[in-house]
C-alpha cells in the first residue's frame, strides 16, 4: 500500500502535498560555491546514468532519493520506480534528443550512478561540478539532500567531502526543465526548451584550504604596464598565494587576507591579445599543496563617445549571433563542432560573435580566445521577466555572476549582455541596473550591454536603459516583421544615441529544403535581398560600430510552425546541417572581407 511505502511518510498525503518542493528548493548551490578549476585534475562522471522522467514529481513526494539499493525479489513493497536499475542515458545528453516520447517533455527527471571512492582522505576535499542542467537541478548523496542549483546554463558545485564514504556511494541528480513565470528566462522563448544533464560532469579533489577563485587582467587605464590579480582562497590557513607568469618574468606573492581575498597589481607590459594576434600566457597560482592555472589574454576595451577602442585603436565588430543547438545533439557540442563554429566564422571574415541568449559551452570562450574572436556573452533575461520579483532577480544576478566568475579570465570576452528585448517600464530599468552594477562590480575590463528596443511610434532608438550600458544593442528586422525597408533609414536618420551601437540581430528566414519557394517570404533569394538592404544601408551610418546577423545556423524551436519552418528557425545562413550555405553567407561574407581591407 501507497501509505506504507518506506521513505514516504504517509503517502497518501504526500499526493495532496503541494509544497513538497519546499524543502529542496533552497537554492544554496549558487555563485558562491563556484570554485575555479583551471589545472586541476578531473575525474569524470559521465557516462551512462539510469534514468527516469517523472511528470508528477513522484520522486520527490514519495523520496525515491531515500531508497537503498535492493534486489527486485527482496523488495517488501511495491514501488513505482528503481533509481538502481532500468533504463540507462548517456551524460551529457538533452533527453529532448533521445526518444521521440521525450521530445516535448517538461518536469523533472532522475539521474542515479555509483561513485565509488578508495577513500576519503582526511586531508582532502571532494567537490561535484556539474557543467550545465536545464534548469533546477537537486543534488543527493546517499539518500541525503545537499542543495539545488537554478540557471540552466551555468556551472555549479557542491562539497561532497563531509557527505562520501569509502567504497560506493549512490549520486542522484533530480533535474527539471518546467517553464516558470518567475524563471530567467521564462515561460515564452524562442529556442528549445532542451532538458538534461548536458555538460560534463566531474568530480575534483582539492587540499583543506584552496585557491576557490583566480582574475588576472591588465589594469584598464591606457598605460598597458600594469597586471591585476585578484584571488579568493576557502579553508583554515592564510598563507600567501604565489603567481606566477614565466613569460613575463613574474613571480609574486598575492598576500591573503582574514576574509581569505587577495589582490596585487603587478608592474608589466605584455604583449596584447587581438584578433590579429591573440596572444596568451600561462599563469599559475599556488598555495601549499593547491595549484591552479590558465591561459590568460591582455587586453583593454574602451567605449568613448560613440566608438568602441580595442587596445587604443577603433574596432568595427564584424560578428555574427550564435545558438546552442544540434539537429541530432541539441545542445550538446562536440570539440568538432566548435571548430567547425569557428571555421565558419573565419570563413564570414568575422572578429566577432554574439553567444546568444544564455551561456554557451566554457570551451567555446576558451577556444575563441585562442582563435582571436571577440566575443558578446549574455545571460537570458530574455522578452517579458516578472521584474518586480526579487527571487526572478536573485535567479539573474546568480546567473550572471556564475558567468562571469567562469569567463572572466578570457581575453575575448569583451561585452557582458545583461538582457534582450524587454519593454522599458520602471521595474525593468531597476532590475537592468542592478545587473549593469553587479557586471560593473565584478569586473572593471569589459564593456555591458543589453539588446534594446526601438521605439516604434517614434521609430528611433529610445530606452532609457542606454545611460546605464557602454554598447547598445538593437535587434532590428526591416524587411522582415517590420516589412516597409525604408523605416531602417528613417529610424537611423531619427536616432543620436550618443553611444555605439551594435546591430545584434537582424536578418530574415531562407528555407532551401523540400518544396522552398523560388521568391517571396521565406525564400532564400528573399533573405538574400534583405541582406543587401541592410548592407547597403547600416555601411552608411557613422555610430553603427557593428553587426551581428540573426544568425550562423538554423535553430530548433517550438514556436516556429509553418509549413517551411516545421519546429525550426530558419534565418541561418547555413542550414540545420551545418554544412549547406544560402546565398545571403556570401553576401555578408564579401561585406565582411571589404570592411577588414580597410582596417
Amino acid at each position: 500500500m501507497l501509505e506504507r511505502m518506506e521513505g514516504a511518510d504517509n503517502g497518501l498525503a504526500c499526493l495532496h502535498d503541494e509544497d513538497y518542493d519546499v524543502p529542496f528548493n533552497k537554492q544554496n548551490l549558487n555563485s558562491s560555491m563556484l570554485i575555479f578549476t583551471g589545472g586541476r585534475k578531473a575525474e569524470s562522471l559521465n557516462g551512462e546514468w539510469n534514468f527516469c522522467v517523472d511528470l508528477l514529481d513522484t520522486g520527490l513526494r514519495q523520496k525515491w532519493f531515500s531508497f537503498t539499493p535492493e534486489a527486485p525479489e527482496d523488495k517488501t513493497e511495491p514501488y513505482d520506480y528503481d533509481p538502481y536499475a532500468g533504463e540507462t542515458v548517456p551524460v551529457p545528453s538533452c533527453w529532448s534528443m533521445l526518444k521521440d516520447k521525450w521530445y516535448f517533455f517538461e518536469g523533472s527527471a532522475w539521474y542515479t550512478r555509483s561513485l565509488d571512492l578508495e577513500e576519503v582522505r582526511k586531508d582532502e576535499r571532494l567537490f561535484l561540478r556539474v557543467g550545465a542542467a536545464q534548469y533546477d537541478c537537486k543534488v543527493f548523496l546517499n539518500g541525503e539532500f545537499l542543495g539545488n542549483h537554478y540557471g540552466g546554463s551555468t556551472p555549479f558545485n557542491v562539497e561532497l567531502t563531509d557527505h562520501a564514504k569509502p567504497g560506493r556511494n549512490w549520486l542522484m541528480l533530480c533535474v527539471n526543465n518546467t517553464r516558470t513565470l518567475d524563471r530567467v528566462p521564462m515561460r515564452n522563448t524562442d529556442w528549445f526548451n532542451y532538458g538534461g544533464i548536458y555538460r560534463d560532469v566531474e568530480l575534483y579533489r582539492t587540499p583543506k584550504t584552496f585557491i576557490s577563485d583566480f582574475f588576472a587582467y591588465l589594469v584598464p587605464d591606457s598605460s598597458y604596464d600594469k597586471i591585476a590579480v585578484e584571488l579568493q582562497v576557502n579553508g583554515p590557513d592564510r598563507a600567501p598565494v604565489t603567481v606566477e607568469f614565466k613569460e613575463l618574468g613574474i613571480k609574486s606573492e598575492v598576500p591573503i587576507d582574514e576574509d581569505g581575498f587577495g589582490k596585487l597589481v603587478i608592474p608589466s607590459k605584455p604583449e596584447l591579445w587581438s584578433p590579429e594576434h591573440p596572444r596568451l600566457y600561462q599563469a599559475t597560482a599556488s598555495v601549499g599543496e593547491d595549484r591552479v592555472e590558465d591561459m590568460i589574454g591582455f587586453r583593454q576595451i574602451d567605449q568613448v563617445g560613440t566608438d568602441v577602442l580595442l587596445n587604443g585603436k577603433p574596432i568595427f565588430f564584424r560578428g555574427i549571433s550564435v545558438h546552442e543547438d544540434d539537429e541530432f545533439t541539441g545542445k550538446v557540442l562536440r570539440d568538432e563542432d566548435l571548430e567547425q563554429r569557428f571555421r565558419h566564422a573565419k570563413e564570414l571574415n568575422c572578429n566577432f560573435m554574439r553567444f546568444a541568449h544564455y551561456p554557451h559551452d566554457e570551451r567555446a570562450a576558451k577556444m575563441a580566445d585562442r582563435e582571436g574572436i571577440l566575443l558578446w556573452e549574455e545571460i537570458p533575461v530574455y522578452w517579458a521577466i516578472d521584474f518586480k520579483n526579487t527571487d526572478t532577480l536573485n535567479d539573474a544576478r546568480n546567473q550572471l555572476q556564475e558567468l562571469i566568475k567562469r569567463d572572466r579570465n578570457r581575453a575575448s570576452v569583451v561585452i557582458w549582455s545583461v538582457g534582450n528585448e524587454n519593454p522599458d517600464t520602471d521595474e525593468r530599468l531597476s532590475f537592468m541596473k542592478h545587473l549593469v552594477d553587479t557586471a560593473k562590480e565584478m569586473d572593471p575590463t569589459r564593456l555591458t550591454s543589453a539588446a534594446c528596443l526601438v521605439n516604434h511610434t517614434k521609430n528611433r532608438i529610445e530606452d532609457r536603459l542606454i545611460q546605464h550600458i557602454n554598447v547598445i544593442g538593437i535587434n532590428e528586422y526591416y524587411g522582415w516583421y517590420e516589412e516597409n525597408f525604408d523605416d531602417l533609414i528613417d529610424f537611423l536618420d531619427n536616432s543620436e544615441p550618443g553611444k555605439p551601437v551594435v546591430i545584434s540581430e537582424t536578418g530574415a528566414d531562407g528555407y532551401i529544403g523540400e518544396g522552398k519557394l523560388e521568391k517571396g517570404f521565406f525564400s532564400e533569394s528573399y533573405m538574400a535581398e534583405v541582406y543587401r538592404k541592410q548592407i547597403a544601408t547600416l555601411r552608411q551610418r557613422e555610430f553603427v560600430k557593428g553587426i551581428s546577423p540573426w544568425i550562423l545556423y538554423d535553430f530548433r524551436v517550438e514556436r516556429r510552425q509553418n509549413m517551411f519552418q516545421q519546429g525550426w528557425n530558419r534565418k541561418g545562413l547555413i542550414a540545420s546541417d551545418k554544412k549547406t550555405k544560402k546565398t545571403a553567407f556570401k553576401l555578408l561574407a564579401d561585406f565582411y572581407a571589404e570592411l577588414k581591407a580597410k582596417n
